[in-house]
């Protein structure tokens, strides 16, 4: 039993240790992030060929440091097969990548704790599975080292997952950031922060769902923004705290999200920029007029980014730098 254990042990840190990949920043002092979302992909339909030709294309030209799927990725069934041509392009190009699952990607007959074995499986994927909530899966608090040695953490990369639908019977609508996840999100900031000599890291956060903040942000003529809104934001019913708990611990700069196809926005909202991804599908769900993705890039030392669209037939929208072009003199 004693062998049995050291090698089921040795397994594990092994497993690990080459699933935790090392993000650092380039010698420039960037690292550039391109967030693809709300795919509906289906594998074998044709009305998905042209999110297939998007990846590819969007990678070769960005040549980005990681990708991030932020949800409603794989649709249809075959599930598994779905997501193994979603990934192949990231992972054939050796880019490291992470997922925050959206509200439809567990209605294929498969568990969102199914799809996190899936996905944490692949080469070059940088979640890890987590527990932090019931129901919710790949909560993670990913670091950005340093260009230069010693290499020390100089950002960080948070995923949330945020729900589907309410789970409350008399509350209607989309689901929220959960109670435990904020703690935990509080418990890592602090963790960095003390580490950090007490100075908060920059930080972005990636997640499916908008938080209610969106739309009292762009409702607001004050505030200042980039980018369409061309429908109602659909945030969760209820308000469970998460833009204030960022706004306290200090270290997120900006929040970017999907859900909303044809939202492409970004906006600041005292002091953090809330923004959408670019809708990366194609004709398996309602869509605008071209697919596209999100592109930001952090600059290292610095509580800053700039952030991109950039779509499928090449055209760049929206290219702008947070927070230099954001500030109100007027506010």
């Amino acid at each position: 039993m004693h062998k049995k254990w050291i090698i089921v042990s040795l397994f594990i840190v092994i497993a690990f240790t080459l699933n935790a990949q090392k993000l650092s920043f380039k010698k420039d002092r960037t690292f550039k992030i391109v967030q693809f979302t709300d795919m509906h992909y289906m594998h074998g339909n044709p009305k998905s060929d042209t999110t297939l030709m998007l990846i590819p294309r969007i990678l070769d030209e960005e040549k980005p440091d990681m990708v991030v799927f932020t949800g409603d990725i794989v649709t249809g069934k075959p599930v598994k097969e779905g997501w193994d041509a979603v990934t192949k392009f990231v992972i054939d190009r050796k880019i490291p990548f992470a997922v925050t699952l959206g509200n439809h990607d567990h209605e294929q007959g498969v568990t969102r704790e199914e799809i996190a074995d899936i996905v944490t499986a692949y080469p070059f994927n940088i979640n890890r599975l987590s527990d932090v909530s019931r129901g919710r899966v790949m909560d993670n608090v990913i670091p950005v080292y340093s260009s230069e040695k010693p290499l020390k953490e100089a950002a960080l990369i948070y995923c949330f997952d945020t729900g589907a639908y309410s789970t409350i019977d008399d509350v209607s609508g989309y689901d929220w950031v959960t109670t435990r996840q904020i703690e935990w999100y509080r418990e890592q900031s602090i963790h960095y922060t003390v580490k950090n000599n007490f100075q908060p890291l920059p930080a972005l956060a990636y997640f499916h769902i908008p938080l209610p903040e969106y739309r009292l942000a762009f409702n607001d003529e004050k505030n200042v923004r980039y980018g369409e809104r061309k429908e109602d934001e659909c945030p969760p019913g209820l308000n469970s705290g998460m833009f204030l708990s960022m706004k306290e611990m200090g270290d997120v700069m900006g929040t970017f999200v999907g859900h909303d196809h044809v939202n492409d926005y970004v906006v600041n909202y005292y002091g953090i920029a809330l923004a959408y991804g670019h809708f990366s599908g194609w004709k398996t769900t309602y869509t605008p007029e071209i697919n596209g993705a999100r592109v930001v890039v952090l600059k290292e030392g610095k509580r800053a980014f700039d952030t991109w669209l950039h779509q499928l037939d090449g055209t760049i929208r929206h290219k702008v730098s947070y927070p230099a072009e954001f500030t109100n003199p007027g506010r």
